[in-house]
């Protein structure tokens, strides 16, 4: 069974900062195009950054740019994001998306995770 599966998110400060993974089952992560993706209540989803499945290019949404950083560790078959010097209106679930060969930015995903939560509070 095929599965993406997102880690890493909690509460954090802002400023703080927290690094989300994508974990892949059942299948080589290697072959995809990576999303991530968040949701915050009352509004839409939102495309942060894509990782190609060649590793390029990439994207990254300028509402995150200089402060989201996507990667890729094959060994580990995981996509991370890290996030720095996060803000209250970070705060959201976060979702990864994967298409099989796809390239950035954002193909048409069409397998997600089920989510985390990131909160940032003060």
């Amino acid at each position: 069974q095929v599965q993406f599966v997102e880690s890493g998110g909690g509460l954090v400060q802002p400023g703080g900062s927290l690094r989300l993974s994508c974990t892949a089952s059942g299948v080589t992560l290697d072959y995809y195009a990576i999303g991530w993706f968040r949701q915050a209540p009352g509004k839409e989803r939102e495309g942060l950054s894509c990782i190609s499945n060649s590793d390029s290019p990439t994207y990254v949404a300028d509402s995150v740019k200089g402060r989201f950083t996507i990667s890729r560790d094959n060994a580990k078959n995981t996509v991370y994001l890290q996030m720095n010097n996060l803000k209250p209106e970070d705060t959201a679930v976060y979702y990864c998306a994967a298409e099989l060969g796809g390239s950035c930015p954002l193909p048409p995903f069409g397998s997600w995770g089920q989510g985390t939560q990131v909160t940032v509070y003060s």
